[in-house]
């Protein structure tokens, strides 16, 4: 039922729910890809934006910001490498894809449970929305969870489900890097308070190029 949305591993013909630990490749010989959700206010929930391509998540967090929060207003940001969102068939726009899980009796767990992210497309061209948080062993269980919690108000055309600690957020304390310096315009890329951090990747990396 779930793939990854990341098409080299979804050619691995994986058991369902299993990420493979990719051998790694020589030092920036490719960047990885990443996909970014960002949140538009306070209170309101997490939405895709798009992909990056970036050398590791802490990367890809600048990479975003700069991408998407200059057209887009936000105050939160969450990234997540592609290979590790797992994803459903996708159904048409009066359909749920929750119609096509089964619901099973829960197995001994010989795991402990862990935090799951949950986002759904409600119509196709639209963006995935994060609708909820749920515990299990295993993406399959998740879902099944979701399918619990949150299939009760179709239409829901493809779920992704990705485990909590494989999502980068952006920190509370940080919120003032989405405010602009009084003096420049609104969305202006030298407003944003992102430089810093930049200057200390590129001396911790003198070979890169960001």
């Amino acid at each position: 039922m779930l793939k990854s949305l990341d098409p080299r591993v979804t050619r691995l013909n994986l058991p369902d729910g299993e990420v493979p630990n990719m051998e790694p490749k020589q030092e920036l010989d490719q960047f990885e890809t990443y996909e970014a959700f960002h949140q538009k206010k306070d209170g309101a929930a997490f939405t895709y934006v798009g992909p990056v391509h970036a050398p590791n998540e802490d990367v890809a967090f600048l990479f975003a910001k700069e991408q998407y929060s200059r057209r887009f207003a936000c105050v939160g940001l969450w990234i997540a490498r592609t290979e590790n969102i797992m994803v459903t068939p996708y159904v048409g726009d009066t359909e749920s894809v929750y119609d096509m899980i089964a619901i099973e009796e829960p197995a001994e767990r010989s795991a402990e449970p862990e935090k799951y992210e949950i986002f759904h497309l409600k119509k196709r061209g639209k963006a995935h929305t994060h609708v909820g948080r749920v515990s299990a062993t295993s993406y399959q269980e998740a879902l099944q969870e979701a399918k619990q919690q949150f299939g009760e108000k179709p239409p829901v055309v493809n779920v992704w489900v990705v485990k909590s600690k494989h999502i980068l957020q952006s920190a509370e304390e940080d919120k003032d890097m989405w405010f602009t310096i009084p003096e420049k315009k609104y969305r202006e890329a030298t407003a944003y308070k992102v430089m810093d951090k930049i200057t200390k990747y590129k001396a911790e990396n003198n070979n890169a190029t960001v």
